[in-house]
């Protein structure tokens, strides 16, 4: 590796791995030696994936205690797999109870789907958040400051992805199951750190609409 920078940033990762070996090498806590043996965190957290929105520390939780899924604007659509076996295990093998979708005020992937740039292979995953845009769009375009804009589609596609989790059979039937489980979306304002409540919170399918909600 010849490129200086790349060799100097290499070993910062590397210094930083032993920084944090030597404190679980001293904790006397106990914590680390259980998290050895296994994990039994409450929440899982799906948030973007902007280097900005660490879910532990952005909740105050330790480590073993959030179960964490992050993609570019918090998407959840019924398509991705990969979302999907998280939440699958998250809920009927973790047991969490609480799923918290969380966006961010500035989020790039959502200032990007209210332009007509084309920035790559993401555009196809933007779309989804253009799906939004179409649902709430006389609101959005009733807005006119650029940031108001794009931060009423944040708190927007927080809740419709609230909404695409909830209509998942994963949630629906452990729903069936347990009454310990609720369904959250948030947003964080990264310059003050408040992770902000949008009241949409869903602890069963009763106000889904029929066509979405399971026998």
């Amino acid at each position: 590796m010849e490129n200086q920078d790349l060799v100097v940033g290499l070993n910062k990762i590397k210094q930083g791995n032993k920084d944090w070996v030597d404190f679980v090498k001293n904790d006397v806590s106990g914590r680390f030696e259980q998290l050895a043996k296994g994990q039994q965190p409450e929440i899982l957290w799906i948030g973007c994936a902007d280097s900005r929105v660490p879910a532990n520390e952005i909740t105050g939780r330790k480590a073993g205690e959030v179960f964490v899924h992050r993609n570019i604007a918090n998407v959840c659509v019924h398509s991705d797999m990969n979302m999907l076996s998280v939440l699958d295990y998250a809920v009927n093998v973790l047991k969490v109870k609480h799923v918290i979708v969380a966006g961010h005020y500035g989020c790039g992937g959502v200032a990007a789907s209210l332009s007509r740039k084309q920035y790559g292979i993401i555009d196809n995953w933007l779309s989804h958040i253009k799906d939004v845009y179409r649902l709430h769009a006389a609101e959005i375009d009733a807005i006119e400051n650029k940031e108001d804009k794009e931060n009423r589609l944040v708190e927007l596609n927080v809740q419709e992805q609230v909404f695409n989790l909830c209509t998942t059979s994963i949630i629906q039937n452990a729903w069936k199951e347990r009454d310990d489980l609720a369904v959250h979306g948030m947003v964080i304002n990264i310059g003050t750190g408040e992770l902000i409540d949008l009241n949409a919170t869903f602890t069963s399918n009763d106000a889904l609409g029929k066509v979405f909600a399971f026998q």
